[in-house]
Protein backbone atom coordinates (compact mmCIF):
# COMPACT_ATOMS: atom_id res chain seq x y z
CA UNK A 1 0.00 0.00 0.00
CA UNK A 2 1.56 3.32 -1.11
CA UNK A 3 1.64 6.30 1.20
CA UNK A 4 0.43 9.71 -0.07
CA UNK A 5 3.25 11.85 -1.41
CA UNK A 6 4.06 15.31 -0.09
CA UNK A 7 2.72 16.94 -3.26
CA UNK A 8 -0.50 14.96 -2.94
CA UNK A 9 -0.98 16.16 0.64
CA UNK A 10 -0.37 19.75 -0.42
CA UNK A 11 -2.92 19.50 -3.21
CA UNK A 12 -5.45 17.96 -0.82
CA UNK A 13 -4.87 20.69 1.77
CA UNK A 14 -5.17 23.37 -0.90
CA UNK A 15 -8.41 21.82 -2.12
CA UNK A 16 -9.80 21.74 1.41
CA UNK A 17 -8.82 25.37 1.94
CA UNK A 18 -10.58 26.37 -1.29
CA UNK A 19 -13.72 24.49 -0.23
CA UNK A 20 -13.67 26.20 3.18
CA UNK A 21 -13.27 29.61 1.55
CA UNK A 22 -16.16 28.93 -0.83
CA UNK A 23 -18.41 27.77 2.01
CA UNK A 24 -17.38 30.75 4.13
CA UNK A 25 -18.09 33.10 1.22
CA UNK A 26 -21.55 31.58 0.69
CA UNK A 27 -22.36 31.96 4.39
CA UNK A 28 -21.15 35.56 4.48
CA UNK A 29 -23.12 36.38 1.33
CA UNK A 30 -26.26 34.83 2.81
CA UNK A 31 -25.80 36.90 5.96
CA UNK A 32 -25.40 40.06 3.92
CA UNK A 33 -28.55 39.27 1.93
CA UNK A 34 -30.54 38.94 5.16
CA UNK A 35 -29.03 42.14 6.58
CA UNK A 36 -29.56 44.13 3.38
CA UNK A 37 -33.15 42.89 3.12
CA UNK A 38 -33.86 44.07 6.66
CA UNK A 39 -32.22 47.43 5.98
CA UNK A 40 -34.22 47.79 2.76
CA UNK A 41 -37.52 47.05 4.51
CA UNK A 42 -36.82 49.52 7.31
CA UNK A 43 -35.54 52.19 4.92
CA UNK A 44 -38.60 51.92 2.66
CA UNK A 45 -40.94 52.19 5.64
CA UNK A 46 -39.09 55.17 7.09
CA UNK A 47 -38.93 57.01 3.74
CA UNK A 48 -42.63 56.57 2.93
CA UNK A 49 -43.66 57.26 6.53
CA UNK A 50 -41.81 60.59 6.47
CA UNK A 51 -43.67 61.46 3.28
CA UNK A 52 -46.89 60.78 5.15
CA UNK A 53 -45.82 62.97 8.07
CA UNK A 54 -45.17 65.80 5.62
CA UNK A 55 -48.90 65.74 4.92
CA UNK A 56 -50.23 64.76 8.37
CA UNK A 57 -48.62 65.98 11.62
CA UNK A 58 -46.98 63.34 13.77
CA UNK A 59 -48.90 64.58 16.81
CA UNK A 60 -52.22 63.97 15.05
CA UNK A 61 -51.15 60.45 14.08
CA UNK A 62 -50.03 59.53 17.61
CA UNK A 63 -52.62 61.32 19.74
CA UNK A 64 -55.78 61.76 17.68
CA UNK A 65 -58.67 59.53 18.76
CA UNK A 66 -60.32 59.25 15.33
CA UNK A 67 -59.44 57.12 12.32
CA UNK A 68 -61.21 57.92 9.07
CA UNK A 69 -58.66 57.95 6.23
CA UNK A 70 -61.03 59.12 3.50
CA UNK A 71 -59.36 62.05 1.74
CA UNK A 72 -60.44 64.24 -1.14
CA UNK A 73 -59.34 63.00 -4.55
CA UNK A 74 -59.96 66.32 -6.35
CA UNK A 75 -59.06 69.79 -5.19
CA UNK A 76 -62.70 70.95 -5.41
CA UNK A 77 -64.00 68.02 -3.32
CA UNK A 78 -65.07 68.83 0.23
CA UNK A 79 -66.07 66.86 3.29
CA UNK A 80 -63.27 64.31 3.10
CA UNK A 81 -60.31 65.77 4.95
CA UNK A 82 -59.53 62.50 6.74
CA UNK A 83 -58.68 61.60 10.32
CA UNK A 84 -55.47 59.66 10.92
CA UNK A 85 -55.27 58.87 14.63
CA UNK A 86 -53.62 55.50 15.23
CA UNK A 87 -54.93 55.06 18.78
CA UNK A 88 -58.21 53.32 17.74
CA UNK A 89 -56.22 50.87 15.64
CA UNK A 90 -53.76 50.24 18.47
CA UNK A 91 -56.62 49.71 20.92
CA UNK A 92 -58.31 47.19 18.62
CA UNK A 93 -55.02 45.34 18.00
CA UNK A 94 -54.22 45.07 21.71
CA UNK A 95 -57.79 44.10 22.63
CA UNK A 96 -57.97 41.20 20.18
CA UNK A 97 -54.41 40.09 20.99
CA UNK A 98 -55.20 40.18 24.72
CA UNK A 99 -58.30 38.01 24.27
CA UNK A 100 -56.34 35.60 22.08
CA UNK A 101 -53.55 35.27 24.63
CA UNK A 102 -56.06 34.72 27.43
CA UNK A 103 -57.26 31.69 25.49
CA UNK A 104 -53.97 30.42 24.07
CA UNK A 105 -51.67 30.81 27.08
CA UNK A 106 -53.37 28.44 29.55
CA UNK A 107 -54.38 25.94 26.87
CA UNK A 108 -50.93 25.94 25.26
CA UNK A 109 -48.91 25.77 28.47
CA UNK A 110 -51.10 23.14 30.15
CA UNK A 111 -51.09 20.94 27.06
CA UNK A 112 -47.29 21.30 26.82
CA UNK A 113 -46.81 20.32 30.47
CA UNK A 114 -49.15 17.37 30.09
CA UNK A 115 -47.47 16.08 26.93
CA UNK A 116 -43.95 16.55 28.29
CA UNK A 117 -44.39 15.30 31.86
CA UNK A 118 -47.57 13.27 32.31
CA UNK A 119 -48.73 11.78 29.00
CA UNK A 120 -47.84 8.24 28.03
CA UNK A 121 -45.77 7.72 24.91
CA UNK A 122 -48.73 6.45 22.86
CA UNK A 123 -50.91 9.36 23.95
CA UNK A 124 -48.15 11.84 23.13
CA UNK A 125 -47.62 10.32 19.68
CA UNK A 126 -51.30 10.93 18.89
CA UNK A 127 -52.04 14.25 20.63
CA UNK A 128 -48.93 16.21 19.68
CA UNK A 129 -49.37 15.79 15.88
CA UNK A 130 -53.05 16.69 16.22
CA UNK A 131 -52.15 19.90 18.06
CA UNK A 132 -49.50 20.81 15.52
CA UNK A 133 -52.04 20.18 12.75
CA UNK A 134 -53.86 23.31 13.92
CA UNK A 135 -50.83 25.38 12.91
CA UNK A 136 -51.16 24.19 9.32
CA UNK A 137 -54.77 25.29 8.87
CA UNK A 138 -54.99 28.43 6.67
CA UNK A 139 -56.06 31.53 8.56
CA UNK A 140 -58.89 32.09 6.07
CA UNK A 141 -60.42 28.83 7.32
CA UNK A 142 -60.19 30.13 10.89
CA UNK A 143 -61.83 33.32 9.63
CA UNK A 144 -64.74 31.41 8.12
CA UNK A 145 -65.10 29.42 11.34
CA UNK A 146 -65.13 32.63 13.41
CA UNK A 147 -67.63 34.42 11.15
CA UNK A 148 -70.02 31.52 10.48
CA UNK A 149 -69.89 29.54 13.73
CA UNK A 150 -68.33 31.36 16.68
CA UNK A 151 -69.77 34.85 16.09
CA UNK A 152 -73.42 33.67 15.73
CA UNK A 153 -73.06 31.50 18.86
CA UNK A 154 -71.68 34.43 20.86
CA UNK A 155 -74.40 36.75 19.60
CA UNK A 156 -77.18 34.26 20.37
CA UNK A 157 -75.78 33.53 23.82
CA UNK A 158 -75.43 37.23 24.56
CA UNK A 159 -78.98 37.93 23.45
CA UNK A 160 -80.21 35.17 25.71
CA UNK A 161 -78.70 36.81 28.80
CA UNK A 162 -79.49 40.40 27.79
CA UNK A 163 -76.21 41.50 26.18
CA UNK A 164 -76.21 43.38 22.89
CA UNK A 165 -73.35 41.80 20.94
CA UNK A 166 -72.42 42.93 17.44
CA UNK A 167 -72.42 40.43 14.61
CA UNK A 168 -68.73 41.29 14.21
CA UNK A 169 -66.94 41.51 17.55
CA UNK A 170 -63.47 41.50 19.06
CA UNK A 171 -64.50 38.56 21.23
CA UNK A 172 -65.20 36.26 18.29
CA UNK A 173 -61.95 37.17 16.55
CA UNK A 174 -59.94 36.84 19.77
CA UNK A 175 -61.37 33.44 20.72
CA UNK A 176 -60.65 31.89 17.33
CA UNK A 177 -57.24 33.53 17.14
CA UNK A 178 -56.45 32.05 20.56
CA UNK A 179 -57.28 28.58 19.26
CA UNK A 180 -54.98 29.21 16.32
CA UNK A 181 -52.11 30.20 18.66
CA UNK A 182 -52.35 27.12 20.90
CA UNK A 183 -49.99 24.94 18.79
CA UNK A 184 -47.36 27.72 18.65
CA UNK A 185 -47.19 27.91 22.44
CA UNK A 186 -47.70 24.20 23.05
CA UNK A 187 -45.10 22.90 20.61
CA UNK A 188 -42.32 25.32 21.58
CA UNK A 189 -43.01 25.02 25.31
CA UNK A 190 -43.06 21.23 25.03
CA UNK A 191 -39.62 21.24 23.38
CA UNK A 192 -38.27 23.61 26.04
CA UNK A 193 -39.60 21.51 28.92
CA UNK A 194 -38.10 18.35 27.41
CA UNK A 195 -34.76 20.19 27.14
CA UNK A 196 -34.56 20.69 30.93
CA UNK A 197 -31.76 18.39 32.18
CA UNK A 198 -32.97 15.15 33.73
CA UNK A 199 -30.47 15.71 36.53
CA UNK A 200 -32.66 18.51 37.90
CA UNK A 201 -35.64 16.19 38.05
CA UNK A 202 -33.59 13.42 39.68
CA UNK A 203 -32.25 15.83 42.28
CA UNK A 204 -35.77 16.98 43.10
CA UNK A 205 -37.00 13.40 43.43
CA UNK A 206 -34.00 12.65 45.62
CA UNK A 207 -35.06 15.43 47.99
CA UNK A 208 -38.45 13.74 48.39
CA UNK A 209 -40.51 15.97 46.05
CA UNK A 210 -43.50 14.51 44.22
CA UNK A 211 -43.83 14.56 40.45
CA UNK A 212 -46.24 17.50 40.58
CA UNK A 213 -43.94 19.46 42.89
CA UNK A 214 -40.97 18.76 40.64
CA UNK A 215 -42.86 20.02 37.59
CA UNK A 216 -44.17 23.20 39.23
CA UNK A 217 -41.13 24.14 41.33
CA UNK A 218 -38.18 22.86 39.27
CA UNK A 219 -39.01 22.10 35.63
CA UNK A 220 -41.24 25.06 34.77
CA UNK A 221 -38.98 27.68 36.46
CA UNK A 222 -35.96 26.22 34.64
CA UNK A 223 -37.86 26.35 31.33
CA UNK A 224 -39.19 29.88 31.89
CA UNK A 225 -36.88 31.63 29.33
CA UNK A 226 -38.05 29.31 26.55
CA UNK A 227 -41.67 29.59 27.61
CA UNK A 228 -41.41 33.38 27.47
CA UNK A 229 -39.98 33.03 23.98
CA UNK A 230 -42.96 30.93 22.88
CA UNK A 231 -45.38 33.49 24.35
CA UNK A 232 -43.54 36.28 22.53
CA UNK A 233 -43.85 34.39 19.25
CA UNK A 234 -47.56 33.93 19.86
CA UNK A 235 -48.06 37.63 20.68
CA UNK A 236 -46.23 38.66 17.52
CA UNK A 237 -48.37 36.23 15.54
CA UNK A 238 -51.52 37.66 17.09
CA UNK A 239 -50.53 41.27 16.37
CA UNK A 240 -49.76 40.42 12.75
CA UNK A 241 -52.91 38.40 12.04
CA UNK A 242 -55.21 39.90 9.41
CA UNK A 243 -57.67 37.47 7.87
CA UNK A 244 -59.45 36.41 11.08
CA UNK A 245 -59.92 40.05 12.09
CA UNK A 246 -61.29 41.05 8.67
CA UNK A 247 -63.88 38.28 8.69
CA UNK A 248 -64.84 38.24 12.38
CA UNK A 249 -64.11 41.69 13.86
CA UNK A 250 -64.83 43.96 10.89
CA UNK A 251 -63.27 47.18 9.63
CA UNK A 252 -64.77 49.71 12.03
CA UNK A 253 -62.11 51.75 13.85
CA UNK A 254 -63.90 52.00 17.19
CA UNK A 255 -62.00 53.26 20.22
CA UNK A 256 -63.40 50.84 22.78
CA UNK A 257 -62.37 48.16 25.24
CA UNK A 258 -65.73 46.42 24.93
CA UNK A 259 -65.07 42.96 23.43
CA UNK A 260 -68.69 42.77 22.24
CA UNK A 261 -68.23 45.58 19.69
CA UNK A 262 -66.66 45.58 16.24
CA UNK A 263 -63.06 46.79 16.05
CA UNK A 264 -60.19 46.74 13.59
CA UNK A 265 -56.43 46.32 13.81
CA UNK A 266 -53.37 47.93 12.30
CA UNK A 267 -52.63 45.09 9.90
CA UNK A 268 -56.20 45.09 8.60
CA UNK A 269 -56.01 48.81 7.88
CA UNK A 270 -52.68 48.38 6.08
CA UNK A 271 -54.31 45.89 3.72
CA UNK A 272 -57.38 48.10 3.30
CA UNK A 273 -55.37 51.22 2.53
CA UNK A 274 -53.21 49.52 -0.10
CA UNK A 275 -56.04 47.86 -2.02
CA UNK A 276 -58.29 49.42 -4.59
CA UNK A 277 -57.73 52.29 -7.01
CA UNK A 278 -55.80 54.83 -4.95
CA UNK A 279 -53.21 57.50 -5.66
CA UNK A 280 -49.91 56.37 -4.19
CA UNK A 281 -48.95 59.91 -3.18
CA UNK A 282 -52.13 60.51 -1.21
CA UNK A 283 -52.12 60.65 2.58
CA UNK A 284 -54.55 57.73 2.65
CA UNK A 285 -52.11 55.39 0.90
CA UNK A 286 -49.01 56.66 2.69
CA UNK A 287 -50.76 56.11 6.02
CA UNK A 288 -50.21 52.38 5.53
CA UNK A 289 -46.44 52.89 5.75
CA UNK A 290 -46.78 55.01 8.88
CA UNK A 291 -48.85 52.27 10.50
CA UNK A 292 -46.34 49.63 9.41
CA UNK A 293 -43.46 51.64 10.91
CA UNK A 294 -45.41 52.08 14.15
CA UNK A 295 -46.11 48.33 14.21
CA UNK A 296 -42.42 47.58 13.62
CA UNK A 297 -41.41 49.78 16.55
CA UNK A 298 -44.08 48.17 18.72
CA UNK A 299 -42.93 44.61 18.02
CA UNK A 300 -39.29 45.66 18.45
CA UNK A 301 -40.14 47.01 21.88
CA UNK A 302 -41.87 43.75 22.81
CA UNK A 303 -38.78 41.81 21.72
CA UNK A 304 -36.49 44.00 23.82
CA UNK A 305 -38.69 43.57 26.90
CA UNK A 306 -38.86 39.81 26.39
CA UNK A 307 -35.08 39.53 25.96
CA UNK A 308 -34.53 41.39 29.22
CA UNK A 309 -36.91 39.03 31.02
CA UNK A 310 -35.18 35.99 29.48
CA UNK A 311 -31.76 37.29 30.54
CA UNK A 312 -33.01 37.79 34.08
CA UNK A 313 -34.23 34.21 34.38
CA UNK A 314 -31.18 32.80 32.63
CA UNK A 315 -28.96 34.35 35.30
CA UNK A 316 -31.16 32.92 38.02
CA UNK A 317 -31.34 29.35 36.73
CA UNK A 318 -28.01 29.06 34.93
Amino acid sequence: MSLPTENGLRRKNRSNQIKELVIQGVLIASSFVAILTTIGIVASLVFEAFRFFDKIPLTEFLFSLEWSPQTAIRADQVGASGKFGVIPLLAGTLLISFIAMLVATPLGLLSAVYLAEFAKAKTRDVVKPLLELLAGIPTVVYGFFAALVVAPIIRATGSGVGFDISSESALAAGLVMGIMLVPFISSLSDDVINAVPQALRDASFGMGATHEETVTKVVIPAATPGIIGSLLLAISRAIGETMIVVMAAGLAANLTLNPFEAVTTMTVQIVTLLTGDQEFDSAKTLAAFAIALFLLILTLGLNIIALRIVDKYKKKYA
